[in-house]
């Protein structure tokens, strides 16, 4: 009957009060460390909030002790996005191999996915001792040539694009090519076939149709490239050398600053991370207007 109104069941209060307790849960220490970041001077690391103001984020720009946030963040801003561009080159390469298929596909995918399955920090620990072992062979080569200033001045291969990147690539990656695999599974090939009786070669079928079809899932992939590279630790702890990214000084400023700084750079790198699934969504949503067109 036409302006009934429907009577909710029994169980949706229960579920709906679970479910607003796992959002509680889920982003409330997040909305409690965006509070914090906002005290006055007198400001401290736990409620009650004593005044608002910007001055933590003053602080936070004016240096805290001896470590230089803004390097830091240029690092993993550059990192993040050479680990995004080769995420998305990488996975969409593998979709397409895999949708081929190939001799040896099943054992080159599950040695792919298997750094999801393995402790980060092995993972961290391996890369690590992996190049200093190249290290080692590369000192004893320019020791066996005689190649005296080139020994002195070297120092070693880990660093921020080298280990650091192949850190960071495991675990990006295999989240990009299950994202790609998912993809080509379900799409299908008569928009090829029919671009391929219209006269197109290979690559336009590809440049025209193919890839205008799979654009937003490969905003998608970026997205997850940038943001678990952003965000990333236990890899980077062992691999990266003598920089650090900004999740490593952050873990570091946990021990050593007590002022509410600490809640405007966390505050800050979320706003961060949160820009990037915007544009992302962005990307999304003019990919899928460009598609229909």
């Amino acid at each position: 009957m036409a302006g009934t109104v429907r009577r909710r069941s029994r169980s949706f209060w229960p579920l709906a009060a679970i479910f607003g307790l796992y959002v509680l849960f889920l982003y409330g220490p997040v909305f409690t460390i965006f509070a914090l970041s906002f005290q006055g001077p007198d400001g401290g690391l736990t409620f009650p909030m004593q005044g608002t103001s910007l001055h933590w984020y003053r602080e936070l720009f004016a240096g805290l002790g001896v470590v230089d946030i803004s390097a830091a963040l240029k690092r993993s801003f550059g990192l993040g996005f050479v680990v995004m561009a080769l995420t998305v080159l990488l996975s969409l390469m593998a979709g397409l191999a895999f949708r081929k298929g190939f001799k040896g596909a099943g054992l080159l995918f599950y040695s792919s996915v298997a750094s999801l399955i393995m402790p980060s920090i092995i993972i961290s620990l391996g890369i690590g001792l992996q190049f200093r072992l190249f290290d080692e062979g590369i000192k004893a080569l320019l020791t066996q040539w005689e190649w005296t200033d080139t020994l002195e001045s070297y120092t070693t291969l880990m660093g921020l694009y080298t280990s650091g990147l192949g850190a960071h690539l495991t675990w990006t990656l295999p989240f990009g090519m299950l994202i790609m695999f998912a993809v080509f599974n379900r799409f299908n090939p008569a928009y090829e076939e029919a671009a391929r009786d219209l006269g197109a070669t290979p690559w336009q079928s590809f440049r025209h149709v193919v890839l205008p079809l799979i654009l937003p899932s490969l905003v998608g992939v970026g997205m997850f490239g940038f943001t678990l590279s952003w965000d990333e630790i236990a890899r980077s702890s062992q691999a990266i050398g003598d920089v650090n990214t900004l999740p490593l000084e952050l873990q570091g400023l946990t021990t050593t600053v007590t002022t509410p700084s600490i809640y405007a750079l966390g505050t800050l790198t979320t706003v961060v991370s949160l820009a990037v699934i915007g544009l992302a969504l962005l990307g999304v949503a003019w990919s899928r207007r460009g598609a229909r067109r």
